[in-house]
């Protein structure tokens, strides 16, 4: 992508502008494209659940539906925003603000395919991380501020939840930075390019495993949605919020999904490549265009997206004792016995 665009646009701005302008372009790309997604990511869980269920889902607006994502976003922006009495203001309109952000920002450095990325850090995964930890101010800060117990108390649970279920989720991606030897997401993807089966999913059984219950958890998706529980906080940490600032929430959760999505994508199952024998079998595969690759990409971070809504058609809600259980009693040590077996196997040649 850069190299296509520079040498377009050096000859009419200096190139330091140039850099600017393109990585502009890039966070445009970025934004535009997983807004789309997010948008349309609530349309086919409605439907999907629906089949699932014997439902139909949306039909009314649009071809099948297919306009039902628009139409709930204007009614979003046109509703009337509400702010209870008691809020603690400044605090209860920043909070959506810093969740939705922080979901934008982790964009900025997950690589779609080789040589694509807003930012391509060589901490790539640390900083994904990071702003996954800066969301979860967000939502304790909206809980805290609405001035409501079931807000109040929804910001609790998520602080705790975010707590036990980041540690997991960042210790089941220690084996991947072991076996790759790095935090840039970009070299973790040619690294599992290069490994026998192509992807580290199958040595990393385990990690793969913790990482994949931690997702649920980190986006607070059924069976692990305590914080916003319906049938006990109505809506949880937003449920004093109304119109754009909750669609903000609202995208924010959703943009996450995808996030977690990718990085599963990007460390346990290769990203955008395929195999190394599948590429030495079929060696033309290499010449082909970098859209294909993109949606090779996309196509491995739907499969997570489906895996969150056939658990949330599936599974019912943990309660609570047990949501923290499963985090600190099982995912915690199952992570850290990962790490001690690929260190171990490390140490032996073995990867």
């Amino acid at each position: 992508m850069t190299s296509f665009l520079e040498p377009i646009l050096a000859p009419f701005i200096g190139m330091m502008l140039t850099t600017i302008v393109i990585i502009l372009i890039k966070v445009a790309i970025v934004i535009g494209i997983t807004l789309l997604h997010v948008a349309y990511a609530t349309y086919w869980e409605r439907k999907i659940i629906g089949f699932m269920q014997f439902r139909l889902g949306p039909r009314e607006v649009g071809w099948f539906g297919l306009l039902q994502p628009i139409a709930d976003g204007v009614k979003l922006f046109f509703k009337e925003d509400i702010i209870p009495a008691t809020a603690d203001k400044p605090i209860f309109y920043l909070a959506p603000v810093i969740f939705f952000v922080s979901a934008l920002t982790s964009l900025s450095v997950l690589p779609f395919f080789d040589g694509f990325a807003v930012a391509d850090i060589n901490i790539g995964l640390l900083f994904l991380l990071a702003m996954s930890s800066l969301g979860a101010y967000g939502i304790v800060m909206a809980g805290w501020s609405s001035g409501s117990k079931y807000s109040f108390l929804g910001g609790l649970r998520a602080a705790s939840q975010v707590i036990s279920y980041e540690i997991a989720m960042g210790l089941s991606l220690v084996g991947v930075m072991i076996m790759a030897g790095s935090l840039n997401l970009t070299e973790i993807v040619k690294a599992q390019a290069n490994y026998p089966t192509g992807f580290y999913a199958i040595p990393q059984v385990l990690g793969f495993f913790v990482f994949f219950v931690a997702m649920f958890a980190e986006t607070n998706r059924l069976p692990f949605d305590l914080p916003e529980a319906e049938s006990e906080l109505v809506a949880g940490y937003f449920t004093e919020y109304s119109g754009f600032r909750f669609a903000m929430f609202f995208l924010g959760e959703y943009t996450g999904m995808l996030i977690m999505s990718a990085i599963g994508t990007l460390c346990f199952l290769g990203g955008w490549t395929l195999p190394k024998f599948f590429m030495d079998l079929l060696p033309f595969l290499s010449q082909l265009p970098p859209i294909v690759w993109v949606v090779v990409f996309l196509g491995k971070v739907y499969f997570f997206m489906f895996m969150y809504y056939w658990v949330r058609a599936t599974l019912p809600r943990y309660r609570y004792d047990q949501l923290m259980n499963i985090g600190w009693k099982v995912l915690i040590p199952l992570a850290l016995v990962n790490i001690i077996f690929t260190g171990t196997l490390k140490i032996m040649g073995w990867f």
